[in-house]
């Protein structure tokens, strides 16, 4: 259970889903054990949130466990969706724990934004990748068939098919020189916010699979997801995996209660 998950479902305004999804890394594995381990080292923290004065554990946050994958990953990802529209159905936040970013198709489908913002290192607008239509560098475009518009932070890798891709007027790509100056402008819009873990610098999240130098500072993310935390309908953070001592899942961890305080409090 992540720790402060105090809630049972009945009583729950935020629903945590482990998906550890391992299916189409292509450089180090390990996101399966993402969510075991963003869980693990999230034991560390004060319940108490300085910045709110309020307590995690007073957040209703119920843990339910990890949605293990199936062999087909559409399948999955099928089944793992209707496991979050169930929540959402129920009034429920969806807090999705993965596993790699593949799993994101899943909350963006069950929450149906107006707006995808996402900080990652890649601009992930693939059609495929390997032949694999349904793989972590596929995830963007697969968000924009859902939702109208793309917001991306901290971006800064991409193939020359991606970086043409992205010059069109539903794809925003805010690099990490520029994150400082930028600000939500979404305008009523609904929004479901994904935080790949291997946009920040490697030397702060270095247990990700595909890390990329020149990334963000963790008090950059923080400011981030505070800032669209009261727009969201649902959240996740991915590609946690076991390559390091521990500083991706623990920072991981620290967004997902960054983000659960401030949507409560606008909320």
């Amino acid at each position: 259970m992540f720790p402060g998950a105090a809630a049972d479902r009945e009583s729950a305004d935020y629903a945590l889903v482990g998906a550890p999804l391992d299916r189409s890394t292509s450089s180090r594995p390990g996101a399966r054990f993402g969510p075991r381990r963003v869980r693990h080292h999230a034991g560390g923290f004060e319940d108490f949130d300085h910045r709110t004065g309020a307590k995690f554990t007073d957040r209703n946050v119920y843990d339910h466990g990890d949605v293990g994958p199936t062999a087909d990953a559409a399948e999955y990802l099928d089944f793992l969706c209707g496991t979050l529209t169930d929540f959402r159905a129920e009034g429920v936040t969806p807090l999705l724990v993965g596993g790699e970013h593949t799993v994101t198709v899943a909350g963006v489908r069950a929450v149906d934004p107006d707006a995808y913002v996402c900080l990652d290192a890649h601009l992930d607008l693939r059609e495929s990748y390997a032949g694999d239509p349904l793989s972590h560098a596929t995830v963007t475009r697969h968000a924009l068939a859902v939702a109208d518009r793309a917001v991306l932070l901290g971006a800064r890798a991409g193939s020359e098919a991606e970086w043409d891709r992205a010059t069109a007027g539903d794809v925003t790509v805010v690099p990490p020189e520029d994150v400082a100056e930028w600000s939500p402008d979404l305008h009523g819009e609904s929004a479901y916010l994904s935080v790949d873990i291997d946009a920040f610098d490697p030397g702060f999240a270095p247990g990700t699979g595909t890390p990329e130098p020149f990334g963000l500072a963790p008090r950059e993310g923080r400011r981030l997801v505070s800032r669209v935390a009261p727009a969201c309908e649902g959240f996740d953070v991915v590609e946690v995996n076991d390559r390091d001592d521990g500083q991706a899942a623990t920072l991981a961890a620290k967004l997902l209660r960054r983000f659960v305080h401030d949507h409560a409090v606008e909320g």
